[in-house]
């Protein structure tokens, strides 16, 4: 089976969505998102955006726990050191203060130069970017080719192995 039961992405297929890494030309827009956790994971996913046809390449991920904001920049800025980034998004709660003093976790990031801008927090911003993910993973029929919206290098293997297994929200509200 490749999806689980109840998976919120029962769209996503191996064979549609996951493909061969291939050089990604200079004249792509490159941007990254990131999940930040110390105790949990930090997800950081490096995408590209094909101007032919606006799909979406999933080109890199990270995966790592137990890294401070400093040490977790240092890391984003080390894998991308010959790329032009052209911005990245991360979870609006690193920009928290949560009763510490001193810089929050992204101004922390940001004072290495490794730049961020939160991500949206408003009311629905959730089931609207469930719903954006539905839509990039619909196959299209472009020309009488099956082009789906978003691809996945195959080195990509967290994100590979969660996508299929990620449970819809038991409240039924994204």
């Amino acid at each position: 089976w490749n999806t689980a039961d109840g998976a919120a992405f029962p769209e996503f297929s191996q064979h549609h969505h996951v493909i061969e890494p291939f050089d990604i030309p200079n004249t792509w827009v490159k941007f990254r998102s990131c999940d930040y956790g110390y105790s949990s994971y930090s997800a950081v996913l490096w995408y590209a955006i094909n101007p032919v046809n606006d799909q979406l390449v999933v080109y890199r991920e990270l995966y790592v726990s137990k890294h401070t904001g400093v040490d977790l920049a240092l890391k984003v800025l080390e894998l991308e050191k010959n790329e032009r980034i052209q911005y990245g998004i991360m979870d609006s709660s690193v920009w928290s203060t949560r009763g510490q003093t001193g810089p929050t976790i992204a101004e922390e990031m940001i004072g290495v130069n490794c730049r961020w801008r939160p991500s949206d927090r408003s009311n629905g911003s959730r089931t609207h970017g469930k719903n954006r993910l539905h839509e990039l993973l619909k196959i299209n029929d472009i020309d009488g080719e099956q082009v789906p919206g978003i691809v996945f290098f195959n080195t990509c293997r967290q994100i590979i192995s969660d996508l299929p297994v990620i449970p819809t929200s038991p409240d039924g509200d994204d």
